[in-house]
């Protein structure tokens, strides 16, 4: 019996690995491919979100008041819920909350209106004074300026106001339009708000039998979500507004400021424009302390604008936002800023509130990535009703399929490299984040050609 030998060499793992080389111009053609497919993809994203923009620029006129009536709902939904739940027919509860709104509203402007009508002559006299010893001041050492110079300085600014009559009349005509602009925009809001708190609770259940099971699903779990941090951002701003202007009000009330209550209202209701609100309302009071009462109060006023302002900047607003919104500060200025400059002070009150939506929606669609990924299981994630953790168990089952369809028949996979690889451990700083990718088996259970792993192995040894 004959028995064959194999005289051919067994080729080692370290030369594999030597052998195992392809020109630098096929990764590079591969990595140019997907760079522009991106590009592609990223380029049909922005035209898209240009073309919705353009849309929504085309029917603003019939958005805002949509816009400004959901808001509205969020501040009476609660009372009119609590009326449907005590057997109070729908349509009656809605009215009670809009009563229940205006007559606070009212009660609110009766106050602060006999305020604002006995101190304004007093003001104006004040500031007149304090313009004539502005002259005085400007004529006197250091600056000594010449009474005619300055006289003749007055008058030019006179001659440009009369030059400019024109613009200003036809700011005023433009102005009764838009008044009669706001309000129809204001009318159309009472009308949408009425018929959102009568019927807002039958929205879903339509929504979902309009538009099938699988997309009624995920917009019922997406939409609750984005009311729900809605109306905990008009709550938290509401709380933080109330506290800055109590102790603003108090402090001011104490140095001695006249209209110390409206000014505190002002405030409060300036403060649902973050950030630029509660600076205007604060320039405000030191302005009214200023002219009424001198600068050595209006710097006191000052400091204390400046103490509330800090309280609620570092405590309040990162407290009760980053629960209702979870957005970062830097996040909310540049909303503000570009909302207000786009679109005046109705783009600086929406500013946050869009910026929650959007992170909203991003939020969500990162947590089907995480259940289509593999990375987290529905029971992992929180969800806001019912029918999104139905959704997200159905497509967590569903998964699993779309995973080995993506694997396809390739020899190996791309890791997962997660976070708990990418970053350092705050308790333990003994392994860069690489290392533990490398010595957690991860990428070996992904692969099982020996030379694929030899490249990740610590010691150069043969993975066994």
């Amino acid at each position: 019996m004959m028995v064959r030998v194999n005289t051919e060499k067994e080729e080692r793992p370290d030369d594999q690995i030597e052998n195992d080389q392809i020109d630098r111009g096929v990764v590079m053609n591969e990595w140019l491919k997907s760079a522009a497919m991106f590009t592609l993809r990223v380029l049909i994203i922005a035209l898209f979100l240009f073309a919705a923009s353009k849309l929504i620029g085309a029917f603003w006129a019939g958005i805002l008041p949509v816009v400004l009536a959901l808001i509205v709902c969020t501040v009476l939904a609660p009372l009119s819920t609590f009326l449907r739940h005590r057997r109070v027919p729908a349509a009656l509860a809605s009215i009670i909350s809009i009563l229940v709104f205006f007559g606070v509203a009212g009660f609110i402007g009766s106050l602060i209106a006999p305020d604002i009508v006995s101190h304004s002559q007093i003001l104006y006299l004040q500031a007149l004074e304090g313009i004539q010893r502005l002259q005085l001041w400007l004529q006197g050492p250091p600056l000594n300026i010449d009474p005619e110079e300055l006289n003749n300085a007055v008058n030019e600014i006179a001659n440009w106001l009369q030059n400019q009559a024109g613009a200003i009349a036809g700011g005023v005509f433009a102005g009764i339009g838009t008044a009669a602009g706001v309000a129809i925009t204001l009318t159309v809001v009472l009308v949408l708000t009425f018929f959102f708190l009568k019927d807002g609770h039958r929205f879903l259940p339509w929504l979902r039998s309009a538009t099938g099971g699988r997309t009624g699903l995920h917009a019922t779990e997406l939409l609750t979500r984005a009311w729900k941090t809605l109306s905990g951002f008009i709550r938290a701003q509401a709380l933080v507004s109330l506290v800055d202007a109590f102790f603003i009000g108090v402090g001011i009330a104490i140095v001695g400021v006249p209209m110390a209550f409206t000014l505190a209202v002002i405030t409060f209701f300036a403060g649902f424009i973050p950030i630029v609100g509660a600076v205007v309302a604060g320039a405000l009071a030191v302005l009214v302390a200023l002219v009424s009462l001198g600068f050595t109060e209006a710097l006191i006023v000052l400091a204390i604008v400046i103490a509330v302002q800090q309280l609620e900047g570092n405590v309040l607003q990162p407290v009760l936002q980053s629960r209702a919104m979870n957005i970062h500060a830097v996040i909310v200025l540049v909303s503000v800023t570009v909302g207000g400059g786009l679109f005046g002070l109705i783009g600086a009150f929406l500013a946050v509130p869009a910026a929650a939506m959007i992170a909203v929606v991003y939020r969500y669609i990162l947590d089907m990535l995480k259940i289509h990924a593999g990375e987290r299981t529905a029971d992992q994630l929180d969800f806001a009703t019912d029918e999104g953790r139905t959704i997200a168990e159905l497509e967590e089952r569903e998964s699993v399929y779309e995973r080995r369809q993506w694997r396809g028949d390739r020899e190996w996979a791309p890791a997962n490299v997660a976070s708990q690889f990418t970053t350092e451990s705050s308790s333990t700083r003994t392994k860069p984040g690489w290392h533990k990718l490398r010595d957690s088996e991860r990428l070996r259970r992904l692969t099982p050609t020996s030379m694929f792993t030899k490249l990740f192995d610590k010691n150069g040894n043969k993975d066994t």
